[in-house]
């Protein structure tokens, strides 16, 4: 069983090389776990938002989330990235967006997931346009049908 701080240090590891494959891959990257406040929840809670990397490939803007796992004798890393994530993840784009004023730029959310056994290198997979804004619009009923 992993402690928190192997799962934490597992997680800056993972970040860093995510960013290194990112920049072999013709990314350049702009900023690193990049939190800022994104509203408050239901309970009045404030809500922070982050985003693991921001980085520019050509002239799209590429908000990244990395999940860095030792097996997936459970499920796969990707699984990790759920609904709910994606909805923060994209709320936080938003924000930062309107912050760096960079609002007009082509934008695209990514995944890398890396899979990193302790005796073994860590197999590194990115996906690319893994979600988009459309695909979280919530679907609101009226009347006898559902509307966008």
């Amino acid at each position: 069983m992993s402690t928190q701080s192997e799962k934490l240090s597992l997680g800056v590891r993972g970040e860093a090389l995510a960013a290194r494959y990112l920049e072999a891959h013709g990314y350049r990257i702009v900023l690193t776990n990049f939190k800022v406040p994104v509203g408050r929840n239901r309970a009045g809670a404030a809500v922070t938002g982050e985003i693991d990397i921001v980085a520019l490939e050509h002239r799209t803007l590429c908000f990244i989330e990395v999940k860095t796992r030792r097996s997936e004798d459970f499920a796969p890393a990707i699984a990790a990235v759920d609904k709910q994530k994606m909805r923060q993840i994209t709320r936080t784009a938003r924000v930062y967006r309107r912050l760096f004023a960079v609002a007009d730029m082509a934008i695209r959310y990514d995944v890398v997931t890396i899979l990193a056994p302790r005796n073994a290198e860590p197999k590194i997979t990115l996906t690319k346009a893994f979600w988009n804004e459309a695909s979280l619009k919530k679907r609101v009923w009226t009347s006898d049908r559902w509307m966008n």
